[in-house]
Order: structure tokens, then sequence, then C-alpha cells
């Protein structure tokens, strides 16, 4: 009895230690790319806030570590695909001139995904790999729901989303030292639509798969497509958005999803994986890490994504 006792608890530690970051694990350079690696959050996201609260929580420095060199970009937190890309674009070639690479790696999240994808798009020569993380790549049966409720042009639409552009959106951009940054909350949903998705992609269809659930094509004009997400809502207790992300997840009607995407609409090009244990915020290490425990931890798919990077040249 005993002795099955104490295997149970060396089992669940050796668990436990598979799903934290694993830093000491590799050797040094483990995470150093060949271009530079640019993070692009999602709508109602953010650099970092007072140098304390990251969009990216402890991912940044974990890639640095072992020698990765990593910048990350603050675009509108909430505009349309578009906008929000040409923003990015700009950044990405400031980041260009100022460490004398030639290209970048980029890696949205979320909305992210989308932006990333529109500066590949019109600038591929700017860019060694895509990376979309919980990417909205074929819109958000959420999206969708919320314009159903919230019809384009309607009074109550444009009240509605002047309301959250002038208190939350606003908060965010200027907590975050951004407060100047375009922001138009209808013009985001309309970009996160199934419809608005459609769009964008007969504009921008690099990586996007031409079956329901598959793969993209894996290059495109040079550029390198990946993705990967995960696929549940309530992965711990502890976290207190985890209850909002099972509300909304709810709106799927059955798909797998993060509570904000179907794994579906996250493909993009060659698919790491879509079955994380994980939901929309933990993609991104949120809410301060508070992820599931017997699970790869976030920041180890960062890690692991940014090594793939260097083991292909990028």
């Amino acid at each position: 009895m005993k002795t099955r006792f104490a295997s149970a608890l060396i089992a669940a530690a050796a668990a436990v230690t598979c799903a934290l970051p694993s830093g000491q694990a590799h050797a040094a350079g483990y995470t150093q790319t060949k271009y530079p690696i640019v993070l692009v959050h999602g709508l109602f996201g953010w650099d970092s806030i007072g140098g304390t609260v990251d969009y990216w929580h402890k991912i940044p420095a974990a890639l640095r570590a072992d020698g990765a060199d990593v910048h990350v970009t603050q675009v509108s937190a909430a505009n349309s695909t578009e906008v929000r890309g040409e923003q990015l674009l700009q950044q990405v070639k400031q980041i260009l001139a100022i460490t004398g690479a030639k290209k970048v790696n980029l890696v949205g999240h979320s909305h992210g995904g989308p932006t990333v994808r529109y500066v590949a798009g019109v600038a591929p020569e700017l860019v060694a790999s895509v990376t979309s993380v919980g990417g909205v790549n074929r819109g958000s049966d959420f999206a969708d729901a919320l314009r159903g409720v919230l019809p384009s042009g309607s009074p109550i639409t444009g009240a509605v989303a002047g309301l959250v552009d002038s208190t939350l959106v606003n908060l965010i951009q200027t907590l975050s030292g951004n407060g100047e940054l375009p922001r138009n909350s209808e013009a985001a949903l309309d970009s996160l639509t199934t419809a608005g998705s459609l769009k964008f992609n007969q504009k921008f269809p690099a990586g996007i798969p031409t079956t329901a659930c598959g793969e993209g094509a894996y290059v495109v004009q040079g550029v390198r497509y990946y993705s990967w997400g995960g696929n549940k809502q309530l992965t711990n207790l502890l976290d207190i958005s985890d209850g909002a992300l099972a509300l909304t997840g709810a709106f799927f009607n059955g798909k797998a999803n993060d509570g904000l995407v179907s794994t579906c609409s996250m493909n993009l090009g060659k698919v790491i994986r879509t079955d994380y244990k994980m939901n929309h915020l933990d993609e991104v290490n949120q809410i301060f890490g508070l992820v599931h425990l017997f699970e790869t931890n976030p920041v180890e798919v960062y890690r692991q994504q940014a090594n793939r990077l260097k083991n292909a040249g990028l």
C-alpha cells in the first residue's frame, strides 16, 4: 500500500514538474532565432501596464533567457485588422532599423493572428515567419453572436461601441501609455466575425486551410506559417476568468474552442497543436500564470516554438 502511495506521489510530482517552465532543461541558445521575435497582442490587449502587468506574462523574459531577441508591440486595443496591421508594419520597420535584421518572426495572439498575417501579406520580404496563437483566422462564433444582437449601423450598436471605446479601450491604452492610438470597437467586431474574416482571407489567403479543419500552406512568398492553441475553458479553479470563458464558450454549439475561438478557426499553415488544455487567456500565460497544472506550461510552448524557428534557420 505504501509503495503504491509513494509511486502515486512520484508520478504526480513528475506531472507537475513537466507542466512547469523548464528554462534550465535546455542548452544555452535554445531560443536564439536568426531573426527577432515580435509579439502582437489581441483584442483589448496591451504591451505592459506600469511596467509590471504584462500581456505576455513571463514569456518575453523566458525567451530572452536563452538567446532570443524579443520585441513586444502595441497596436490599437480595438480596431480593424487592417488598421492594426498598418500600425504593426510601422513598428516592424522600426525594429528592423534598430536591430539591423532583415526580417522578423511575427507571433500574434487572438486578433493578433490576423494582424500579423496582414503584415506578412503586404510586406512578405520583411517577415521570416508567422505564428498564430489562438488566432481568429476564420472568425469567432462569439463575435457572430454579438453581431447578431448588435447589428451593423444600428443606433444601439453605435452607442455600445462608443461606450466601450471611451471606457474600457481608453483605460487600457491610457494605462499602457498608448492613449493616442485610434480605437474603434465596432470595426474590431466586424473583423472578428466569420463574415469579416472571410473578406479578409480573400485578400490575404496565405496559410489558410482549404478544408474545414485542415492545414494551410506551410510556406507562402518565403514566409513560414504556424499555428497552435487550446481547446478548454475551465483550466484552473483559482482563475476568476475561467467562468467567463466557459460562458462565452457555450456559443460555439459543441465545437472545440478555447472560450473565444474554435480550434478549427485557429488553424493556419503548419498546425502544431490545437488541443492544449488551455483557454484563450492561458495561451498568453494569463491570468498571472494560473493555468492547467497537468499541461505543458504555455511559457514552455513559446520556447519550443522559438527553438523550432531556430532549427528552421529563422
